[in-house]
């Protein structure tokens, strides 16, 4: 493994999402500004969208470790395309409720009575929606009626909802008006620029013990960059196959031509 070869600590490039490599690149510093603006709010939406491989599930896996310590109680689902009863077992569920196949109106009250229990106790209540994209109108809805809880006019819910691009136009919907006056914040998370993806590949080595080796040439940034549009994700996949590339060649400087080879290499196997 190449991580024995470079003397690594770990993978630095590896798919997994992963919190403690988070690099804060000007885009993934504001959307952070907007998610602490609208945790400070503690009440509504907060709306983050981006494309694949942009950062958005290591952005909230980040602001989750960062509230751990406080008084918050935080849970996260991924959807698929569920109903609305489907969607709320779900949300139960994370928040450590036990499963009930009651109607869905025992599961919300439920929810409700978890909520207001959180309440007396001091806790906030936070739910982070992840794949918001596949959420269906109605079931969106439910998330809506879910936001209304509150107690001598503190809100119970806060919801996060993070999803692909086309989620806003989702939200756009003459339908979900009610639900799109209740979003505090939004923002859309873009692709790094060649700057920042030279500043993340070596800020994801040096957190994984690099010193220099392997050595990076310019013109291999710049490649790197070129054909993968700045996302994280793909830049991950990238680096992980150079590393891999260079430690079986027994090369200890990455090029133009490495990364070139290495994108053949990657182009054949589709």
């Amino acid at each position: 493994m190449y991580t024995d070869y470079f003397n690594f600590s770990a993978r630095p490039f590896q798919l997994t999402p992963d919190y403690r490599f988070f690099f804060d690149s000007r885009p993934h510093r504001k959307a952070i500004a907007y998610l602490t603006y609208g945790l400070n709010q503690g009440e509504g939406f907060v709306v983050i969208t981006g494309g694949i491989g942009t950062g958005k599930t290591t952005l909230i896996d980040r602001l989750l470790a960062e509230i751990e310590e406080q008084d918050i109680v935080s849970a996260k689902i991924v959807t698929t395309s569920l109903s609305g009863g489907s969607l709320m077992r779900l949300v139960a569920t994370a928040f450590g409720l036990p499963e009930n196949n009651g109607s869905k109106a025992s599961v919300i009250n439920r929810i409700e009575k978890f909520l207001i229990d959180q309440h007396g106790a001091g806790r906030r209540a936070i739910l982070f929606v992840d794949e918001a994209q596949n959420v269906p109108d109605a079931a969106l809805e439910e998330l809506r009626m879910l936001s209304n809880f509150q107690i001598d006019a503190h809100p119970l819910l806060q919801i996060f909802l993070i999803g692909q691009p086309e989620f806003r136009q989702t939200i756009a919907r003459k339908g979900l008006e009610q639900l799109r006056q209740r979003v505090i914040a939004s923002f859309h998370l873009r692709p790094l620029d060649v700057d920042d993806t030279r500043a993340y590949i070596e800020h994801r080595l040096t957190r994984a013990g690099w010193t220099g080796d392997p050595a990076f040439e310019e013109g291999a940034y710049r490649l790197i960059f070129e054909n993968t549009g700045g996302l994280p994700r793909k830049i991950n996949l990238l680096c992980d196959r150079l590393l891999l590339f260079c430690s079986l060649e027994d090369n200890h400087r990455i090029t133009r031509d490495s990364v070139e080879e290495v994108l053949r290499d990657m182009h054949v196997e589709g």
